[in-house]
């Protein structure tokens, strides 16, 4: 059976160059304050995976549900909550801790209507990080998710309005 389904059209070029260039510093901004943290002494990590797919959604589709700030942080939070609990409590070698932590996560994003898809990652992320997220525990849903998210929405802001372009006028809503 063949679907009607067509893809979505291309979007336009000057789109695609404030996508880039929001993704490029909200990531980049990121990435250095990481460094600096490095560089004063605190030893963790900063930018984690789940970032890159917030990229998408806040310079890609700014005006998509999913990318508005209380999705995008609250989204993050709850889920790094979700996932930071779940390892305190079983660890890393149950087989149930990482669906569980991927599946609560969406249930409390659902629940508190912060529904952010990356958020499923930040979850997973807390329980398999490694020992440098696992050493920080529920520091790691302060920083690097609420300082990185909120740094994100942050650029999300400005690049979006910059751009004066009526399809990335952002945020459509704050909480």
């Amino acid at each position: 059976m063949r679907s009607s389904a067509k893809p979505s059209p291309r979007v336009g070029f000057s789109h695609m160059a404030w996508t880039f260039l929001g993704a490029l510093l909200g990531i980049l901004a990121i990435e250095k304050i990481g460094f600096w943290l490095e560089l004063s002494g605190f030893g963790y990590l900063f930018l984690i995976g789940s970032f890159g797919a917030s990229a998408v959604l806040l310079y890609g589709v700014p005006m998509a549900e999913f990318s508005q700030p209380r999705n995008v942080i609250g989204g993050h939070v709850i889920s790094a909550l979700v996932g930071v609990s779940l390892y305190q409590i079983f660890g890393a070698e149950s087989i149930w801790v990482c669906p569980l932590a991927v599946s609560l996560a969406i249930f409390a994003q659902q629940f508190t209507r912060t529904v952010h898809p990356p958020g499923g990652a930040t979850a997973l992320i807390a329980v398999i990080g490694g020992d440098s997220i696992h050493q920080i525990g529920f520091i790691y849903p302060l920083f690097p998710v609420l300082a990185g998210s909120t740094i994100m929405v942050m650029i999300a802001v400005m690049i979006n309005n910059l751009s004066k372009a009526p399809n990335r006028k952002y945020p459509t809503y704050w909480w």
